[in-house]
């Protein structure tokens, strides 16, 4: 069953959105195809994160970065640790249209996760296109939910698990979870999904077709050749069949699921579309965000909606 509501629509809300949008349509839009942006954007979170420990620290929270391997995959993760013994596990799944990125760039908002949640965060910190895949970044994040879920790491043996992914990150934690399929008594322990404006139709759902050139923070007149450039070779019919497009997916057997979106996003539809067919088989809330825009969580907006999102994640982790 789906049940959809508008959210963010108290008036100091939106005249946050409101302020924030006026400075982002003066500002170019992300385009994937131009690799000197991806460098200079990659090589500024970076510098952003040089103090990244010590900011955990001061909040009694210890970070260890460690790889990985499981069934000959390995995998890179971030793992925050609270002073507290954890309720639950969070696999966060970090966006950054597949290009950039790591598993620290979400600490800030796994700070409040964990001191909301009491929770342990689990963050992937996998390849980056081009150099693999999105073949080969839904394997990282594969071998990433195996470790957390399967007997190999017995510290987390009975938590719940909840996946979370943003953006790309969506994407690929959907696609994640249509191939835990095959191995159900993993599956079985996620207990739900919190997808932020995920991209589920690696063609192009209507609103990412019909997207013009007033789209904010992305380029949204690209957005489709840039789908096909990350998935060079492939046809359409390729790129459509799950789990590539986890919209075309079979999604029985998935948990609980929380989908947020803004009305201004390019990507509404992969989102709508999205939860449409997971509350036919399951459990599913989507929460459009009024005026909200792309990556709206990361532009210190919204944050209301973030804090019920993770009253969503204490109530699933019961």
């Amino acid at each position: 069953m789906l049940t959809r509501k508008t959210v963010g629509d108290t008036e100091p809300e939106l005249a946050a959105m409101r302020r924030l949008n006026k400075v982002l349509a003066r500002l170019p839009r992300f385009r994937i195809r131009h690799q000197a942006t991806r460098f200079a954007l990659q090589g500024l979170l970076k510098l952003g994160q040089l103090r990244g420990d010590a900011i955990l620290a001061r909040h009694g929270l210890k970070a260890e970065d460690k790889t990985v391997t499981v069934e000959g995959a390995s995998v890179a993760l971030r793992i925050i640790h609270a002073r507290r013994p954890p309720k639950a596990v969070v696999l966060d799944i970090h966006g950054g249209a597949w290009v950039i990125g790591n598993a620290q760039m979400n600490d800030a908002l796994n700070l409040g996760l964990i001191q909301a949640c009491d929770v342990t965060v689990v963050s992937v910190d996998y390849r980056l296109a081009p150099a693999t895949t999105v073949q080969g970044q839904i394997r990282d994040c594969l071998a990433a939910a195996r470790w957390v879920l399967g007997p190999a790491n017995p510290a987390f043996a009975g938590l719940p698990v909840v996946v979370v992914g943003e953006s790309a990150g969506a994407h690929l934690a959907t696609a994640c979870l249509l191939e835990l399929k095959a191995q159900p008594e993993l599956l079985q322990r996620v207990c739900g999904a919190l997808l932020y404006y995920g991209v589920y139709d690696l063609t192009g759902t209507p609103s990412v077709r019909n997207a013009g050139p007033d789209t904010l923070v992305l380029d949204g007149p690209g957005i489709v050749a840039a789908l096909r450039q990350l998935t060079p070779g492939l046809t359409d019919d390729q790129r459509r069949a799950p789990p590539l497009s986890p919209l075309h997916g079979d999604l029985q057997g998935l948990p609980p699921a929380l989908f947020v979106v803004g009305e201004r996003d390019a990507l509404i539809d992969d989102t709508l579309l999205m939860a449409q067919l997971w509350g036919e088989v399951t459990q599913a809330e989507v929460w459009v965000v009024r005026e909200a825009v792309h990556g709206f969580i990361h532009f210190g907006v919204g944050q209301q909606v973030v804090q019920s999102a993770w009253a969503w994640i204490r109530q699933a982790t019961r």
